[in-house]
């Protein structure tokens, strides 16, 4: 096993992982992220809201299958954050080049399940005439080569848990600046190029994406203390694989089980007509930036909760997850009031359709409803998962989410006639049914026992890199 040279002020006995560290880089880095999901928004706007409406409905399918593939990535994350808790570094490097083996191959399979399947999925999803023909054309580009995103947030998760969450977000950084500029440039046809509209967008996006992931390659494998060989790609250990998939499948099928009762209300929004569609894509693009504060907190109080738990410092986790939800709560409501008090504002930034506008203001208004409750979870399931609780967080996502939110949307949808709204409402109720419970699992101090490695000698933390 190579060892590296340790970049300029990585001590490796640094005594505290700050919450603020952490936290503002994977703030700017997911902040980032949305602005590149906006620039479509707005910039397809300009070509039709037609067009925003296929977009939309293909990024549905393209986040499921992301998602998918965060089986492997968030598993080795929280593994590899326990182990270097535990100070064993070299496993933690033989469990990064695992995870990256096993997330390219899965990236490649689900990619071409996109190319094969893609137009039958779009078939049900009663698409028609301009929004079917776009759908098809971002599909196409965008799903075939979805195993880049798939690397992607392996890289940038193991650079984030390896503390180096700066380095991440200058790369999340140089790619949103290259994809706005292709997509000025190949959505309306700049600098000789032809204007290709949501042909563009879909280009824009694998351009971006495949060179942010020679990046984020290069810069993990510098900054990490001992370094991945080439055997342990090709090692494939029974131990480390059933510990990342311990973490890992609960994740990802609970966050599938999320993303496909979100379908599900997409389905039927689609029964509602092209108002309805456009509004919910448009609050959904303004309501992201509502929780990435929760989002950023979250992920940040994870990489400590992992660490801590590892090194067995279980009472300092404990209190640094409840006070992450206070911050994260507080700016929440903070951010959301602003939201909804130039409401009308904001969307007119996506559309001047005056029944498109109203709609997507009505649910602003019921985000602060939502948003509250979803930050609950976004907070604490990440320190269950952190501490190795995940099995728990799924069972009650599968209940609250399946079994209650999307009975209850189309009780509300259908029955009462409330349309979108009624959408709205019913997440709400799963994002507080949920939230609840975290905080009384977390409480309950169960998740102590939950540990997925024995730390060796003395619990010492490992440092965050600069």
């Amino acid at each position: 096993m190579e060892v590296a040279a340790t970049p300029q002020g990585d001590v490796q006995t640094e005594p505290h992982l700050g919450l603020f560290r952490l936290t503002w880089p994977i703030f700017l880095e997911l902040l980032l992220f949305m602005l590149m999901g906006t620039s479509d928004t707005l910039m397809l706007s300009g070509v039709s809201d037609d067009a925003v409406s296929a977009v939309g409905v293909v990024n549905q399918y393209v986040f499921i299958c992301i998602l998918s593939t965060g089986i492997i990535g968030n598993g080795a994350a929280i593994v590899v954050a326990q182990y270097l808790g535990a100070r064993k570094q070299q496993e933690a490097a033989r469990i990064s080049a695992l995870a990256l083996t096993l997330n390219l191959g899965l990236g490649i399979t689900v990619s071409v399940g996109l190319l094969l399947l893609g137009d039958f999925l779009l078939g049900g999803m009663n698409l028609e005439g301009p929004v079917l023909a776009y759908a098809k054309t971002y599909l196409h580009l965008v799903g075939g080569f979805l195993f880049f995103q798939a690397l992607i947030n392996v890289f940038s998760g193991l650079l984030r848990t390896y503390g180096f969450t700066r380095q991440s977000m200058f790369v999340s950084l140089g790619m949103n600046v290259l994809h706005v500029a292709a997509n000025y440039a190949l959505i309306f046809g700049h600098f000789g190029l032809p204007a290709l509209g949501v042909k563009g967008a879909a280009l824009s996006t694998v351009l971006s994406r495949a060179t942010a992931l020679g990046v984020f390659a290069w810069m993990l494998y510098r900054v990490m203390p001992v370094r991945m060989v080439l055997r342990d790609y090709v090692t494939f250990s029974k131990e480390y694989i059933r510990k990342i998939l311990k973490v890992g499948i609960p994740a990802a099928v609970e966050q599938l089980t999320y993303q496909g009762c979100q379908t599900t209300f997409l389905y039927f929004i689609t029964t509602l007509g092209s108002v309805a569609l456009a509004s919910r894509q448009y609050a959904q693009s303004i309501s992201q930036y509502v929780y990435l504060c929760s989002l950023a907190i979250g992920l940040g109080t994870g990489i400590i909760v992992g660490r801590r738990v590892g090194a067995r410092r279980t009472e300092d986790a404990y209190l640094q997850a409840l006070e992450s939800l206070k911050w994260g709560l507080g700016i929440t409501i903070a951010v959301d009031v602003f939201a909804i008090l130039f409401r009308e504002r904001l969307v007119g930034l996506f559309t001047d359709n005056g029944d498109i506008i109203q709609v997507t203001a009505q649910l602003i208004v019921l985000s602060l409803l939502l948003e509250t409750g979803r930050s609950f979870n976004l907070v604490l399931v990440n320190a269950l998962r952190a501490a190795g609780d995940a099995p728990f967080t799924v069972y009650m996502g599968v209940l609250s989410m399946a079994c209650m939110s999307v009975p209850l949307g189309y009780f509300l949808v259908f029955n009462l006639n409330m349309g979108l709204p009624g959408v709205w409402l019913a997440v709400s109720a799963d994002e507080w049914l949920r939230g609840i419970t975290m905080w009384l699992r977390w409480k309950s101090r169960v998740w102590e026992q939950k540990s997925l490695v024995e730390p060796e000698a003395q619990p010492v933390a490992v440092a965050l890199g600069g």
